[in-house]
C-alpha cells in the first residue's frame, strides 16, 4: 500500500532529525536486545552435547540425574561437579554473562561488592550478584513497564477524551470536574498504603498507574474534538446520519492522532521514571527484582562502591535522553510549519 504525501512528508521530516531519528535506531535495538535477555545473561549453558544429543537447558530442565549425578532437582550447570559430568560425554556452551539477575557468585575475590574485573565486567552488588545480568533485565522490565502502560493509558484517554469533547455539554462538564477530583489524589499516598495491604508485583504495579495516567492525553484530544466538531463536514456527516462512531474514528481521531503520537514517548519516559522512582523508595517490584531504581537504592546504600550509582545513574540518563530526542523528531514530523522543508 502507498504511502500518501503527507506521510511522506512526516516520515522526511523526521529522518531530518538525524538526533531523532538515530536515537530511534539505538532505542529499538538495545530493546530488541534486551528481550533475549536469557540468551545474553544467564547461568544456564546454551547448548549442551552429551552423549550424542543436543541440549537447551534455557528452555528445558534437566535434572542432575539426567548426567549421572546424584540429585532429583534441577542440575546447577555452575557447579564443578555437573560441568565434569557433562565433559565427560559432551560439552557445554555458556552465554555471554554466565550470571542471571538472582544469581550469586559464590567465588568472589572479596566481600561483596565487588569492583568490575573480567569475570563480572561491571562488578557485583552487596549481595553477590553481577550488576551487567541486573541491568539488563532490569531495563528490559522497565521498558516493557513503561510501553504497556504508554499503550493502555493512551487509549482510555484517548477514548475519554473524544466522548467529552464530541459531546460537550454535561458530558464534559461531569467528566471534567471528575478528572480534577481524580488527579488530586495523592498516587504516592495510596501505593504505600497500597503496599502494605498487598505485596506489589509487574502487573498490579500497571494496573494501580493505569488508573492515573490516562489523564496525561485526556486534555489534548478533548480540545481537538471541541475544536473539530464544528468543522463543516463533521456537520454535513451528521446531517447525511453517518453513525457516531464513524464519525468519532474516520473523520475526527485522525485530527487527535498528531498530538497524541507527539506526546507519546514523553509519557513513555514519565511511566519508565515512575517505576524507577517507586523501586528506589521500596514500593515497587518485589524484592530481589532486576529493577533499575533498585540498583540506585543500591548505589546509595553503598557509597565506597561507586560503579553501583554510576551504572544505574548512566543507563536511566541514555533511556530518558534517548526518549526524549525520539519525541522532539516525532513533534518535528508533525508540525505543519516544516510542511515545504
Amino acid at each position: 500500500m502507498p504511502l500518501s504525501p503527507l506521510t511522506r512528508r512526516r516520515l522526511s521530516n523526521f529522518k531530518k532529525n538525524r538526533r531523532g531519528y538515530w536515537s530511534l535506531w539505538i532505542f529499538s535495538c538495545l530493546f530488541v536486545l534486551s528481550l533475549f535477555a536469557e540468551f545474553i545473561a544467564n547461568d544456564k549453558p546454551l547448548l549442551i552435547a552429551f552423549k550424542g544429543d543436543l541440549y537447551m537447558p534455557i528452555l528445558q530442565d534437566l535434572p542432575e540425574t539426567f548426567f549421572g549425578g546424584e540429585f532429583d532437582s534441577t542440575a546447577d550447570y555452575k557447579d564443578p561437579f555437573v560441568q565434569n559430568l557433562i565433559n565427560a560425554d559432551g560439552w557445554l556452551v555458556w552465554p555471554l554473562i554466565p550470571y542471571t539477575y538472582d544469581t550469586i557468585n559464590l567465588e568472589l575475590p572479596a566481600p561483596a561488592p565487588t569492583a568490575p574485573d573480567s569475570e563480572n565486567w561491571l562488578g557485583t552488588d552487596d549481595q553477590g550478584r553481577d550488576v551487567l545480568a541486573r541491568l539488563i533485565y532490569g531495563f528490559r522490565i522497565s521498558v516493557l513497564f513503561g510501553l504497556i502502560l504508554t499503550l493502555i493509558s493512551s487509549i482510555i484517554g484517548v477514548v475519554i477524551g473524544a466522548v467529552q469533547g464530541y459531546f460537550g455539554g454535561w458530558c464534559d462538564l461531569l467528566t471534567q470536574r471528575f478528572i480534577e477530583i481524580w488527579a488530586g489524589l495523592p498516587v504516592l499516598f495510596l501505593l504505600i498504603i497500597l503496599s502494605s495491604l498487598i505485596t506489589p508485583n509487574f502487573w498490579w504495579l500497571l494496573a494501580i498507574m493505569i488508573l492515573f495516567s490516562w489523564m496525561s492525553l485526556e486534555g489534548v484530544v478533548r480540545a481537538e474534538f471541541l475544536r473539530a466538531r464544528n468543522f463543516d463536514y463533521i456537520t454535513a456527516a451528521k446531517a447525511l446520519g453517518v453513525p457516531t462512531p464513524i464519525i468519532l474514528w474516520r473523520h475526527m481521531l485522525p485530527n487527535a492522532m498528531v498530538a497524541t503520537l507527539t506526546f507519546m514517548p514523553f509519557i513513555l519516559s514519565g511511566a519508565i521514571t515512575t517505576l524507577t522512582s517507586l523501586d528506589f523508595l521500596g514500593f515497587g517490584l518485589p524484592p530481589g527484582s532486576p529493577s533499575l531504581g533498585e540498583m540506585l537504592a543500591q548505589g546509595k546504600a553503598n557509597l565506597q562502591a561507586p560503579w553501583l550509582g554510576a551504572t544505574a545513574f548512566f543507563t536511566i540518563a541514555t533511556i530518558l535522553s534517548l526518549l526524549i530526542f525520539i519525541g522532539e523528531a516525532v513533534r518535528d514530523a508533525f508540525d505543519p510549519r516544516r510542511a515545504h522543508l
